[in-house]
Order: structure tokens, then sequence, then C-alpha cells
């Protein structure tokens, strides 16, 4: 038998633990699964900007540098806030690179090679719109179903940062073609 098999869990993935928060099975099984569809796409959005961040160049390097580090960071900071919600409502996350290719719609198809600074920024744009359309009706249903803390992550973190770093992206990319012409 391999070390991997005698590994023992605690929670089977797509169970719920028994937590008491004012909710039932059935809104806390929903808001959980939104959640992960989320957190698997900000775990794919937090990859590519630090695989922009390590392969950005150009005249705008420097300050593409920055700003992908800026957003990959904030990426991890609402990734860790999604996730510490899927364990609030006694769940379980995703948490391994399998979890974000089988789950998530953001495109990595991404070369492995250097690309252009326009067609990083211009693949950060499309994921971030990816998030924003699935995260609104699921805010949205969480709210319809009495979920009003999965409601306000959603709102206030997920979609919010990703507004202002799609608006970010937005400009820049615009910088780009501007100075292409």
């Amino acid at each position: 038998m391999s070390k991997a098999n005698t590994r023992q869990v605690l929670q089977d993935f797509g169970s719920l633990a028994d937590v008491r928060i004012g909710l039932s099975a059935e809104v806390r099984t929903h808001s959980v699964q939104a959640l992960n569809r989320l957190l698997a796409h900000t775990m794919a959005i937090r990859d590519a900007y630090k695989k922009a961040h390590w392969q950005v160049s150009g005249a705008t390097f420097h300050q593409l540098h920055l700003l992908f580090d800026q957003h990959y960071n904030e990426q991890v900071t609402i990734m860790d806030a999604i996730a510490e919600r899927v364990q609030t409502l006694g769940g379980v996350t995703f948490a391994l690179a399998q979890d974000v290719m089988e789950e998530s719609t953001i495109s990595r198809s991404a070369p492995r090679g250097r690309e252009t600074a326009a067609a990083q920024l211009s693949g950060l744009l499309d994921a971030h719109e990816t998030i924003l359309i699935e995260a609104r009706p699921l805010a949205r249903a969480a709210a319809d179903n009495g979920d009003d803390g999965t409601n306000d992550l959603i709102v206030s973190q997920v979609v919010r940062s990703n507004e202002l770093h799609s608006w970010f992206i937005g400009e820049h990319l615009a910088a780009q073609t501007q100075a292409a012409k």
C-alpha cells in the first residue's frame, strides 16, 4: 500500500461538517460549491499574475512587474478569505492544482514562453471578466438563500477587487495599444 493511501482523511471533499451558524445544510452546500468555483478561478488568476510578473519585459517592465506582483498578492488575500468562508460553512476547500484544472474555466493556454505585455494584459483582462461574470449571480443566489456572509464576501472582496484589477489592467492595455500605433 502506498503512503498516499494510508493518509487519514478527517472530512471527505463534498461533505459538510456540522457547524452552527444559522444556515441549513442545503444553503451551506450551495454556497460551498459556489465559493469553491470562485476559489479555483482565483487560484488560476493568481498563477497567471505570477507568470506575468516573472516574464514581463519591454518598456513598461518596471511598472507592470510591480503591478502584477501587487495583484498577485491581492488575489492570494482573496483566496484566503474564500477558503476561510468555505471552512466556516463546514465545507472543504479546493487546494491543489488539479482542482483548479478541473473546476476553473479561466484559460490556461498561455504559452510557456515570454509573451508581449499586451498579450499578458489581454489574458488577465479575460480572466477577470470570467470571475466577474460568474461571481455576480453567485452573490445574488447567496443573498436570496439568506447567506449574507457569503454574499458580502463575494461582493466586497471578489467583485470589487476584480473590478478594480480589471480597470487597472484595462488602462495598461489601452496604453500598450496606443503606444503600438
